[in-house]
């Protein structure tokens, strides 16, 4: 019996492994010969540096940077066991939780933390690069990320311009010639759960300025930004970015990490199944559980179980998701891989106390599961 435990992170309570070690407690209690293998997992949002480093034996490498305000801020990066790559969850240098409610202005904020994080990334002598792009307090189109890496932004007098989206309208050429070279020997995936256009009604500005602090007339302003921009890229960089999808995700950093980087946008839980090398291990696997704190209706749509479920499908195993809520709409993931759902809540109990005891929960959960499994194979 192989059993291989792959679930995303149950927020606010346990990261990916120590939700992997709570079902491997329950499992063993009632099938302890089982050949257990856990892989922890994300989506490229909150959580995927710690599961990466987790699941590769890697190390989080702290790092002070420029916040999004431009006040030094504690970030930090994962790099992998083997040292060879590195992944980096831009909210850490340029979140919108940095940012206080009263102090959000999308105007002003910069993506230039996000740049100096690949920087000290790339002092490690990684040959490849992740980068979860999510949870963004910024609008600047990765122009502070591109400054922080060497690219010159430069005004009709030749000056460069200053941070954040605001900003982007004096642009009048760029200059890449002093970017750094390493990038270029280096491959750069980005995860991206979003597939907005970079300008436009569904763009950066118009669907995630209004979180940002973006008023109705700023967002004029930044889309109106965002497009002089996407021109002076054509022009500059010979690249078309504007209308591809995932360009507007973070403030328009996908579109800046397509264009700058040569960076390419993948699905979250696509880059990290292939960085843990989980296809390997479920070849022989005959059952697979994962899970996060919800599944519903929209876990179809890039959520790590469904992800997991779908490369488990490829290899014949029987798949198993727990979540600490399990929505009415959830019954949409048995058409997408995953066979049977599970809530590991015993019963009603408090937010406080689904967050406190989730560790405790998951493991009597698991142990029952291992009994209806044991009554199976006899």
């Amino acid at each position: 019996m192989k059993i291989v435990i792959a679930p995303d992170s149950f927020k606010e309570s346990l990261t990916a492994l120590q939700a992997a070690n709570a079902i491997e407690k329950g499992i063993r209690n009632t099938i302890p010969d089982a050949a257990i293998f856990k892989i922890p997992m994300a989506d490229g949002g909150e959580g995927t540096v710690q599961s990466l480093v987790d699941a590769t034996g890697g190390t989080l490498i702290p790092v002070t940077v420029t916040g999004p305000l431009g006040h030094p801020v504690e970030a930090f990066f994962g790099l992998s066991g083997d040292q060879q790559t590195a992944v980096i969850e831009m909210a850490a240098a340029s979140g919108l939780h940095l940012v206080t409610a009263e102090k959000r202005n999308p105007l002003i904020t910069t993506t230039r933390g996000t740049g100096e994080l690949i920087a000290a990334a790339l002092d490690y002598g990684v040959r490849h690069m992740i980068i979860g792009i999510g949870g963004s307090a910024t609008n600047d189109g990765g122009s502070g990320m591109a400054m922080a890496l060497g690219a010159r932004l430069i005004d009709k007098n030749g000056n460069e311009i200053g941070e954040g989206g605001g900003q982007l309208d004096r642009l009048a050429k760029i200059d890449v010639s002093g970017l750094d070279h390493r990038l270029a020997e280096i491959k750069i995936e980005v995860a991206c759960d979003v597939d907005n256009p970079l300008t436009g009604p569904r763009g950066a500005s118009a669907i995630f300025g209004p979180q940002k602090g973006a008023t109705t007339e700023s967002i004029k302003q930044l889309d109106q930004n965002l497009l002089h921009f996407s021109k002076i890229i054509l022009r500059d960089l010979a690249k078309d970015i504007e209308n591809i999808a995932g360009a507007g995700a973070a403030g328009g950093l996908g579109a800046g990490l397509m264009a700058f980087l040569s960076a390419e946008l993948k699905t979250g839980v696509d880059i990290v199944i292939s960085a843990t090398n989980l296809e390997e291990q479920l070849k022989d696997a005959d059952i697979v559980i994962t899970g996060e704190g919800k599944i519903d209706g929209q876990t179809i749509f890039g959520k790590t179980p469904i992800g997991v479920a779908k490369a488990a499908k490829r290899h014949g195993a029987f798949v198993i998701a727990i979540a600490g809520n399990v929505a009415a709409d959830s019954n949409v993931v048995h058409d997408h891989g995953i066979d049977a759902v599970f809530s590991i809540l015993p019963g009603i109990v408090t937010s406080e106390e689904a967050f406190a005891r989730a560790g405790e929960f998951i493991e009597r959960l698991s142990r029952n599961i291992a009994e209806l499994i044991k009554f199976g194979l006899s």
